[in-house]
């Protein structure tokens, strides 16, 4: 696909809709296996479709749509900074498939993002990146985005999260 302008210009943004979640579990695994993760993703429709629309919603989602094909997607909620005294906007995953890449579609999905932020009176608008998509560094600073030196991102799953809720 030739990268231009001419194929932003028919882009279009909106919210994951629950006949959308078999797309975009698609592009999820597109995702995992692009960051050399597909092991990790273990999330099925119904679990998706669970965080996204159930009663107690986790996350939100936005499509990317050149004409009718999805291209892009973005998960993302919310988040709290004691110090800041209000909430973020947390974007979990941001993808676009390769042969899209370069033509803006990320920028617009950034934008998309930060207008929901600005809408919603957030502090701050965040995420990560893996340490060695140097593209997606340079793409984020040249946004104005900067890294969190200093801080090192710990998680607990499966095992030890069990045991450590146990009080083990």
């Amino acid at each position: 696909m030739k990268k231009n302008s001419a194929l932003l210009r028919g882009f279009e943004v909106r919210r994951v809709r629950e006949e959308d979640v078999s797309v975009l579990v698609s592009l999820i695994r597109e995702l995992a296996e692009y960051e050399h993760l597909a092991d990790q993703a273990t999330a099925g429709e119904s679990e998706i479709r669970e965080a996204l629309f159930g009663p107690k919603p986790a996350a939100e989602a936005l499509l990317g749509f050149v004409g009718d094909i999805p291209v892009a997607f973005a998960v993302f909620f919310h988040n709290f900074s004691t110090f800041v005294g209000r909430s973020g906007l947390y974007l979990e995953d941001l993808y676009v498939k390769p042969s899209f890449r370069g033509a803006g579609i990320g920028n617009a999905m950034l934008v998309h993002l930060a207008q929901i932020a600005v809408e919603r009176g957030c502090g701050r608008f965040e995420w990560m990146v893996l340490d060695w998509n140097e593209p997606a560094i340079v793409f984020y600073k040249k946004l104005g985005a900067v890294p969190l030196d200093g801080w090192t991102t710990f998680r607990l799953t499966g095992e030890s999260l069990i045991r450590l809720a146990g009080g083990g």
